[in-house]
């Protein structure tokens, strides 16, 4: 179902208590949130807390048991797209998404897996695609690697290019679902260096993230999950320096000694 509302007051996205479940168990439990356009919201929480199952639901990955999330277009129309109507497809046409393992094609060129969405869902000629395409690899420093097949790239290399393919559509929101998590030490700089870059151009991002130090310098604002609850948002450095929740204090605390009790 789609309505039309002011642009300017009508966040890119809006969650609207939403729950879910698998079975018994509540993974989601009430959860409101409002992104703003060009904003970066950074969500933190242990493992199990509902980030990644946040970002499937508003990707369609998976549905929500009860509640809403909407999306406002560049031209004001506020999409309900948990309406039973709504075509999921072209709703995730909108949204660009990065996991933690790449799912780069393998039998595809990096060109070829960076400009897929553009040729088969958009109808971009190849030519104009590819143009695109290398454009965006010469910003992340891949140009070299067009040709080159994804196991032939580092796994921060591939990272990159799977983000590359995610903006390639210039996609009106952004997820992120710990694109940090499965690489080695030393290549999580290079890719959350491209994070940074797509916040300087406007970017509108949804990350979910371990890596606090990086919420603390790229983040608009911290949303802090619990339990498939939001138990704190604000700021990077109210909930970083100044946390009001107890809660937040000792998930905080847990980080910097994982040993403490």
């Amino acid at each position: 179902m789609t309505t039309t509302g002011q642009q300017t007051a009508a966040p890119v996205l809006e969650v609207r208590d939403v729950h879910k479940r698998f079975g018994d168990h509540p993974v989601l439990r009430g959860i409101d949130l409002a992104v703003r356009r060009h904003e970066v919201v950074v969500l933190i929480g242990a493992s199990g807390s509902g980030k990644s199952t946040l970002l499937k639901t508003i990707n369609l990955l998976e549905q929500v048991d009860d509640g809403q999330i909407l999306l406002t277009g560049s031209d004001g129309a506020i999409e309900d797209i948990t309406d039973p109507r709504a075509d999921a497809d072209r709703v995730r046409a909108r949204i660009g998404v990065v996991f933690q393992h790449y799912n780069l094609f393998p039998h595809m060129s990096v060109i070829d897996n960076v400009t897929l969405a553009a040729r088969r869902v958009f109808g971009t000629p190849r030519a104009e695609a590819e143009r695109r395409g290398m454009e965006l690899l010469t910003r992340i420093g891949l140009a070299d690697k067009a040709r080159e097949y994804p196991d032939r790239l580092s796994g921060g290399q591939q990272q990159r290019v799977a983000i590359a393919r995610a903006v390639a559509t210039d996609p009106e929101l952004l997820l992120l679902d710990e694109i940090t998590s499965a690489l080695d030490p030393q290549l999580v700089g290079e890719v959350l260096d491209l994070v940074r870059e797509l916040k300087a151009t406007g970017s509108t991002i949804v990350m979910a993230t371990h890596e606090m130090s990086f919420a603390r310098r790229v983040a608009d604002r911290v949303v802090y999950l619990k339990d498939g609850v939001i138990v704190e948002s604000g700021p990077p450095e109210q909930i970083f320096e100044r946390p009001e929740r107890e809660e937040t204090r000792e998930f905080l605390a847990r980080l910097s000694d994982p040993f403490s009790a």
